[in-house]
């Protein structure tokens, strides 16, 4: 235990010392002890005690013969004579302390007076208790007779070391704040229900919400009904439970009779929806009228009288139990509700992950896991809806005319306006993966390219682009994506150089409409670059125009021209412009056309189409 440092002519109860009272209280300590006839102890002994505790505790076996021929009888000393000994010992010590002329302050003379520290030993009648009250007096005997030593400096380290570690211990701020709700809520988060708080839940089991699926307000309900019609509901599983266990001694045949309480609950069903009124009256319809006028499509439609109590309440568990499954999907981490962030989807036998949002409805874009069909492209929530899917679609490759086919890879040219539906589905798809993508539903105007890879299950869907059935800026792409599948092994150049080659076709310089996502900036720039070092490596004359560049490879002259300078290739000396040729860079393009070979190219000889009428 830390002493505490005492200020010089203090005490510890705040009086005054001086020294000569000090020095007076030793010598009489000292007298007291001589003419006890105690054994002197020499400082030699004092080093002794003070360096270890069983040299103490020898010391304590010579002292308590002296101290039994002068003290009285006492019973208590009689029985162990080890507490008389100790004043003796100590007022000794002190004794020798006064005699060699070294001061003794305030708190080391409280270690060593025995009217300081004195523990008297109970009286009991058992000898066990007297053991252990003798114990202890030796314990406290032994803390006594120990003189107290100056600190060092590695006793003020480890002293120091302890109480940052006993700070460390009561400082709570790394531990979380408690939550009212569940850890999982995200408090960010709100209902998309105007007016809503996002407090209570459909199913009467939550505390929060954060969708229109969960929300008591969309459904015309309060957080109190909905905890009612839980309890409802949880009672009458239970009624339903008994009754199961009842008829558990029953035989399970098919044309088995009805019981006796089967065929009372179907007569109460039938008279329920026999008592329906199918008629609504003039108070009903104005506030039909007003609830649709007032909140439109962000509340549910009353639904009294549209069909019977009984049937409305079916309808009202079967949406509790939804509400119910979603929510455990939302705590297990496979509904990101709120956020409308499809995190993964489920194509063909890839499973990928998304890198944008798409706004797809409302009810697929909170799941966190959607799956397609990657023939039709039809989304869906679940694998066994997909499962089922699969075993009905009949498709096998994307709809419209096939007009390039070469080995396995194959193009296909799709209209929007007839094929509207899979165009849609296949701009929200992009949108997964695209940022500055805008077309989503608006598919009438354009003609899509979907490129496809062969095997013996289908075709199956490698990346695509689009482009505009009239444009007057002579766009000949205006939106392109290589599934994230596909990427990296040369289907992006092919996609663009199948867009050139329809610009080659039709008699006219294309260009990719901007602005250009940042993938398609890099692979447009790679194509341009071989494109221009592969018509270099073939001319042969000395003046090279970018006109006739530009009619050669159906590329724009400004994407030429922005080209060439970052290639360095292009100079203005002497009031004219001079395209260098660079044969170092015309060497590595021809290393690297070598080692890549002739796999993924366009073959224009494998092109079968016609520019459609009005382009």
């Amino acid at each position: 235990m830390p002493r505490r440092k005492r200020t010089a002519g203090s005490s510890s109860d705040g009086t005054e010392d001086s020294d000569f009272s000090t020095d007076l209280e030793h010598v009489r300590a000292a007298a007291r002890a001589r003419r006890r006839g105690s054994t002197r102890l020499t400082r030699a002994s004092l080093r002794l005690s003070q360096s270890s505790q069983d040299n103490s505790s020898s010391l304590r076996s010579s002292s308590p013969a002296a101290a039994a021929r002068n003290v009285g009888p006492d019973p208590a000393a009689e029985a162990d004579p080890a507490p008389a000994a100790a004043p003796a010992a100590a007022a000794a010590a002190t004794a020798a302390s006064v005699l060699s002329g070294r001061r003794i302050t305030r708190s080391q003379q409280e270690a060593v007076n025995p009217k300081a520290k004195r523990y008297h030993l109970r009286q009991s009648r058992s000898s066990g208790s007297d053991t252990e009250a003798n114990a202890d007096a030796k314990q406290g005997a032994e803390r006594d007779e120990t003189p107290p030593r100056t600190p060092t400096e590695e006793d003020e380290r480890l002293a120091k070391e302890l109480s940052l570690k006993e700070a460390a211990a009561h400082n709570l701020s790394h531990r979380p704040k408690r939550r009212r709700f569940h850890e999982s809520y995200n408090f960010n988060m709100k209902c998309p229900t105007p007016g809503c708080n996002s407090l209570g839940h459909l199913t009467g089991r939550h505390e929060r919400h954060f969708s229109i699926s969960g929300c008591p307000l969309y459904h015309n309900l309060s957080a109190d009904e909905c905890k009612g019609k839980a309890a409802t509901r949880d009672k009458q599983s239970e009624e339903r439970m008994l009754s199961h266990r009842q008829d558990e001694n029953r035989h399970s045949t098919r044309h088995q009779p009805p019981t006796e309480g089967q065929q009372r609950y179907k007569d109460k069903v039938t008279e329920l929806r026999r008592k329906r009124n199918s008629v609504l009256n003039k108070e009903q319809k104005e506030k039909y009228t007003e609830h649709r006028q007032s909140h439109g499509t962000s509340r549910e439609p009353l639904l009294e009288n549209i069909t019977s109590d009984y049937d409305l309440e079916l309808f009202r568990k079967a949406q509790a139990r939804a509400s119910e499954d979603l929510e455990k999907l939302r705590l297990a981490g496979q509904v990101s509700e709120g956020s409308n962030m499809i995190k993964t989807i489920v194509f063909g036998r890839f499973e990928l992950d998304t890198w944008y949002h798409s706004p797809y409805p409302e009810e697929y874009a909170r799941l966190g896991r959607l799956f397609m069909c990657e023939f039709c492209l039809k989304y869906m929530k679940s694998q066994t809806i997909l499962r089922r899917h699969m075993a009905k679609c009949v498709w096998k490759h994307p709809p419209g005319d096939e007009i390039y086919r070469k080995a396995n890879i194959s193009v296909f040219e799709v209209d929007g306006k007839k094929n509207k539906i899979y165009c849609q589905n296949l701009c929200l798809l992009a949108k997964l993966f695209l940022d500055h993508k805008t077309l989503y539903y608006d598919v009438e105007p354009f003609l899509f390219y979907v490129m496809t890879e062969a095997d013996n299950t289908g075709c199956h869907l490698v990346g695509y682009f689009s482009k505009e059935k009239n444009s007057f800026l002579n766009y000949n792409v205006s939106c392109i994506l290589t599934m994230p599948q596909y990427m990296r092994q040369g289907y992006g150049k092919m996609l663009i150089d199948f867009s050139y080659l329809l610009s080659k076709v039709e008699e006219k310089v294309g260009s990719p409409e901007r602005p250009l996502s940042d993938l398609g900036l890099i692979s447009y720039r790679s194509y341009w670059k071989d494109v221009l070092l592969r018509y270099l490596n073939s001319f042969q004359g000395k003046e090279i125009s970018i006109k006739e560049i530009s009619q050669e490879t159906a590329v724009n002259p400004v994407d030429i021209v922005s080209t060439l300078q970052s290639l360095q290739m292009l100079k203005y000396w002497k009031g004219k412009h001079l395209v260098l040729k660079r044969q170092d860079l015309i060497d590595d393009w021809k290393a690297k056309e070598t080692k890549r070979g002739n796999g993924k190219t366009i073959d224009p000889t494998a092109l079968k189409w016609t520019p459609p009428k009005g382009t």
